[in-house]
């Protein structure tokens, strides 16, 4: 009997401990979230630009240079998206299209990105600050990188394609 509740004890004692212990799938996100941040990816937990979502979902961002933002788009893949939606490529939906027509070589990458996206991959979206990639980070590290190639030119060709005028200082004449 003593040998039993010395049994119990342990494994009161060692439950707690094991509930800390990170799951296969959390050593796999972290190492893919580690991988993306060396390469200059920033990855963030936040609400994505979607219809009826509950929740937060992972996104990772590629910032434009401040000299050269980027064009202000959505594309939603087509599981979660409206039928009312514009199609464009893929299976994937404009939920808002870019001001004006994407030059060729920017609309051949995003194009050839999308087609390579995982199924997980919900939305898409540009802005004057960034390119950012909600999905559920079903790959690996080593696969992720693999998508770098075909994002790091797109995210080239959309630079300096922003839908607002730049902003210059004010010119005083020369007052102080």
């Amino acid at each position: 009997m003593e040998w039993l509740i010395i049994v119990f004890i342990l494994m009161f004692v060692i439950a707690p401990v094991m509930w800390l212990k990170p799951s296969p799938r959390q050593k796999r996100q972290m190492a893919l979230r580690s991988s993306a941040a060396q390469q200059g990816v920033s990855v963030k937990i936040a609400k994505p630009p979607l219809h009826h979502f509950r929740g937060t979902m992972p996104a990772y961002r590629w910032h434009y240079a401040q000299q050269t933002p980027g064009p202000d788009f959505v594309l939603v893949r087509d599981t979660n998206a409206s039928e009312a939606l514009e199609p464009y490529h893929a299976g994937w939906r404009w939920r808002i299209a870019p001001l004006r027509p994407l030059p060729e070589s920017a609309s051949a990458h995003l194009q050839t990105l999308l087609e390579r996206l995982p199924q997980d991959a919900l939305v898409l979206e540009s802005n004057e600050y960034a390119l950012t990639l909600w999905w559920w980070e079903s790959q690996t590290a080593e696969r992720f990188t693999t998508y770098l190639t075909d994002i790091e030119p797109l995210k080239e060709a959309l630079s300096g394609l922003s839908d607002r005028p730049p902003v210059k200082p004010l010119d005083t004449g020369g007052a102080v």
